[in-house]
């Protein structure tokens, strides 16, 4: 892949954006359902609850949530107008249990204590004041929820080219000291393993990541 073209795909996998971007939300669904589909399990959601996921994408995974337990009731917030569309188009099915809500990446838009289980999936490259974005989750965190934090290691990141584009890549313990800079007060963390086709071309790439689990 060309520099500009590389550029592009960072700038789509940040905030996807038109046609592009509807591509992009497909080939993130199906390279990150592993990762996804982990985070979901992670969670141990249970009935009644109330699920936020936070940069849903186009949310084609949203049936493996709505699946694990009765009477939920999930919430996918994202910045990219063009997934947030997409998400709303894809998930018909399941409009009574489930909304989209566009935000500006920042604040989120809840009050406190909305959230039984929270969750993000490969979006913390991407925020700009992690320890506020931090707070933010914790703010709308039930007192005995749980937030899974699942990111692609640092050392495996570094592999990949379009990262030098606006990627903050973190390692385990990396990740540990921001968190730890936080509200946040316990985690565990689990290291997994798999190969997947890679975003730029046509190999198989070994993708090294860790699921966190936090609690308040």
């Amino acid at each position: 892949m060309e520099k500009d073209e590389l550029k592009i795909l960072a700038q789509n996998l940040a905030n996807p954006q038109g046609e592009k971007g509807i591509e992009i939300g497909e080939m993130m669904n199906a390279t990150n359902i592993s990762m996804t589909l982990e985070s979901i399990k992670t969670l141990l959601i249970e009935d009644d609850e109330r699920i936020l996921e936070i940069g849903h994408g186009n949310a084609g995974h949203l049936k493996h949530i709505v699946s694990r337990a009765q009477n939920l009731k999930y919430t996918g917030i994202d910045i990219s107008e063009t997934m947030h569309n997409e998400a709303r188009k894809l998930n018909k099915d399941f409009e009574s249990q489930a909304e989209f809500v566009l935000y500006e990446g920042e604040k989120l838009p809840f009050e406190d204590k909305t959230f039984d289980k929270i969750f993000t999936v490969n979006t913390v490259y991407f925020w700009e004041n992690p320890v506020e974005f931090l707070n933010e989750i914790y703010r709308v965190l039930k007192r005995d929820g749980t937030f899974v934090l699942t990111f692609g290691q640092k050392k495996f990141m570094e592999t990949l080219p379009f990262t030098e584009y606006n990627f903050t890549m973190y390692s385990n313990s990396e990740m540990e000291q921001l968190v730890s800079k936080s509200h946040f007060k316990r985690m565990k963390i689990s290291e997994k393993e798999e190969d997947i086709p890679s975003k730029s071309g046509n190999e198989t790439i070994h993708r090294i990541y860790t699921v966190l689990t936090i609690k308040k």
